[in-house]
């Protein structure tokens, strides 16, 4: 059976950014401190009990991808303070991004924040790699993503963690992997497998009677890409402003400025940046 690498929080981040792009993804055990963790789950554990696991997607395609024993919280940013400011800034990610993104971009920003909590009866995703949102970007292409699944409860293979395919990053397109291949995720609550855009992965089967898997679904891209969760109206200016700056930037309300790269700027507003304008209460 597949292995992947494990750290501990506080490991160097270079080694675990020297694993992340020779292996395609590894495991940090326990990022999260009990008290960030125990924060994050307040914070949704209402919207998780109110979420209906049969909604109807964006498509049929998703309606089969996700099926009917999963509940969503979208827009975690603007549900949750902690995850927006302490996850999705949490120094560790950004090191990562500004190691394997920041060469193709003058900033990253956050394609999506997701939880999935996946319930008894959940099967198992197929096999997918979450760049291929981006279909049409010529091959080949440099990283696009880095992404994350983040424990919020014990991740077990009974309960559907997440499997991937170490290595698969670097395979010829029509490669398909077998489940020989596949690792499981299996990780104590606030750790987290992270992993390439270009990675193969999925969600594996839940196969108890009565247990959540509880866990969100994180990722980043360049700055200039558009992004799978629009997150400038799912966390509105009102919300927004309330959150730090890089925060801000992360959810794309920071203009992408590529003049110093002998580029043009991405996003402006009344030829500003939309941060300044947030910081002067003149985005409502």
């Amino acid at each position: 059976m597949a292995q992947l690498e494990r750290f501990k929080r506080g490991s160097s981040v270079e080694s675990i950014g020297d694993s992340l792009l020779a292996n395609g993804a590894v495991i940090v055990e326990n990022l999260l401190d009990d008290a960030l963790l125990e924060r994050v789950n307040a914070d949704i554990d209402a919207l998780v009990a109110a979420a209906d696991p049969t909604i109807r997607h964006l498509n049929p395609t998703l309606d089969a991808f996700f099926g009917q024993h999963t509940r969503h919280v979208t827009g975690m940013a603007a549900k949750s303070a902690a995850f927006a400011n302490e996850i999705m800034c949490h120094p560790l990610y950004l090191a990562l991004c500004d190691r394997v993104l920041l060469p193709s971009c003058a900033d990253y920003q956050l394609n999506l924040g997701h939880l999935m909590d996946r319930g008894p009866g959940a099967e198992a995703q197929w096999m997918h790699r979450d760049e291929d949102v981006w279909i049409h970007m010529p091959r080949p292409h440099p990283e696009l993503q880095v992404a994350t699944i983040l424990a919020l409860v014990d991740f077990r293979r009974e309960n559907g963690c997440t499997y991937v395919i170490p290595g698969s990053h670097r395979w010829e397109r029509d490669r398909e992997g077998r489940d020989e291949e596949k690792c499981h995720a299996e990780m104590a609550a606030g750790s987290a497998v992270i992993y390439l855009g270009s990675t193969i992965h999925g969600g594996g089967t839940n196969s108890t009677a009565d247990e959540w898997r509880r866990g969100i679904h994180m990722s980043y891209t360049l700055g200039w890409l558009r992004t799978e969760e629009n997150n400038v109206l799912a966390v509105p200016p009102p919300v927004a402003a309330g959150l730090s700056t890089r925060a801000q930037q992360l959810l794309g309300y920071g203009v992408h400025d590529a003049i110093e790269d002998l580029g043009g700027y991405l996003g402006m507003v009344e030829m500003r940046d939309p941060v300044d304008l947030l910081a002067e209460g003149k985005l409502v």
